[in-house]
């Protein structure tokens, strides 16, 4: 009977909510040209569809965006690597050579390459765990990445954080606490803020964790305070098996900030992304204060990899979402439809792209895993380590 109600409920709902009913819309190639292109570095404008944005308490972003030749074939060569780069891990992960959690990004590649394109190098960025690709344009390497996935001492945390625990001076993971990451990127905003830094800190989460109390007090704290932080919820429609109209009164997640303005975007156009953020950090850089900024977006596997994805939702709305607002099929189009490159060059990217992924995963099944001695190591921060360490037993001891 709970099971026969349940499905009748999720009918209702489905019904009375058709998936992105509420939001902008997620098309990935509806931007349009408007002035023509020149030398690969000559910047040239283009402009996004008029639903690209909605603004809560603040002007939405304008829809003409300068770009040049150069940052298009850029993009697409990022997003081909990421979506390479997290394909040959859920294919480890089928082999056994990846245990654990493991959240992967795949269709979700404009929100993190279009996201890196706008930020400045000393800019910071948190996240939770599906946090890949972050980790590699955020100063990582593919192979650092897939290492440490591995668990292996070529590994960006030296095979002991795993693919939560991955982080560079700019990059602050990697969050495995649903939520937890916002107050900790309220704090990196405060401490810029109080040591005058010119940088603008991006805390990102998914719905699913949107309705967590700890992102509430962290929206009051840096409202409070002013801080320049940009809170970024990532909404793929899914907070792990449940709809955002499930679990949310209020799907429009860029207005639950209160006071603080909100900017909700098309998460699968990499333009629309790269706008937005530019736009978010002006914001914040002003002396705004903070900014709640919103990406609609789709991720085609499940929450994680012991996740089909296909009990909360049909293969169906998977395969459309694949076949009509692919993120990289819609930078493609813009790149032949604008004249920039053709279809063989871009081919010749993808394959570029496998080789170096490829390559990236034999050098990391190459590296060893961690010692025995090195249980000890990186629990203090370098030249605070006390004069011993007790281990599980009173007998075990390692003297630094």
């Amino acid at each position: 009977m709970s099971s026969r109600l349940a499905s009748i409920s999720r009918r209702a709902l489905s019904r009375r909510i058709p998936l992105g009913a509420r939001s902008v819309q997620v098309a990935a190639d509806s931007t349009k040209l408007s002035s023509e292109p020149g030398e690969p570095s000559q910047p040239f404008t283009v402009t996004l569809d008029n639903n690209t944005f909605k603004g809560y308490r603040t002007e939405a972003p304008g829809l003409e965006v300068s770009v040049t030749k150069e940052n298009l074939m850029e993009w697409y060569k990022q997003m081909t690597l990421m979506r390479k780069m997290e394909q040959a891990a859920g294919a480890m992960y089928q082999a056994k050579l990846i245990r654990g959690f493991c959240h992967l990004a795949v269709g979700q590649e404009a929100i993190s390459v279009g996201f890196h394109s706008a930020m400045a190098k000393d800019d910071k960025l948190i996240t939770s765990y599906r946090c890949h690709p972050f980790a590699v344009l955020r100063g990582g390497t593919i192979t650092g990445v897939l290492a440490e996935l591995l668990g292996r001492q070529a590994g960006m945390s030296n095979g002991k954080g795993g693919s939560m625990h991955i982080f560079t001076p700019t990059f602050f993971g990697g969050n495995g606490i649903v939520g937890a990451q916002v107050p900790l990127g309220a704090g990196i905003a405060f401490a810029d803020k109080y040591m005058n830094k010119e940088t603008a800190t991006f805390a990102l989460y998914g719905d699913g964790a949107a309705n967590q109390g700890q992102v509430f007090e962290a929206f009051n704290m840096a409202k409070l305070w002013n801080l320049p932080c940009v809170f970024v919820c990532e909404n793929n429609k899914y907070g792990m098996g449940t709809s955002a109209e499930r679990s949310s009164s209020n799907t429009e997640y860029y207005t639950r900030g209160d006071l603080i303005p909100g900017i909700q975007a098309n998460g699968m156009d990499v333009i629309a992304v790269h706008q937005a953020v530019k736009y978010a950090r002006d914001w914040t850089l002003s002396g705004n204060g903070p900014l709640l900024l919103e990406f609609v977006t789709y991720r085609y596997g499940g929450h994680s990899m012991s996740d089909p994805g296909t009990t909360y939702r049909t293969r169906e709305e998977v395969q459309r979402m694949r076949s009509t607002q692919d993120p990289i099929k819609g930078l493609q189009k813009y790149i032949e439809d604008w004249g920039l490159a053709t279809e063989e060059t871009l081919k010749e990217i993808d394959k570029e792209s496998k080789a170096e992924v490829d390559a990236a995963v034999e050098e990391a099944k190459k590296s060893l895993e961690p010692e025995l001695k090195d249980l000890w190591t990186d629990i203090y921060y370098a030249g605070t380590e006390p004069p011993f360490m007790r281990g599980r037993e009173r007998e075990e001891v390692h003297y630094y």
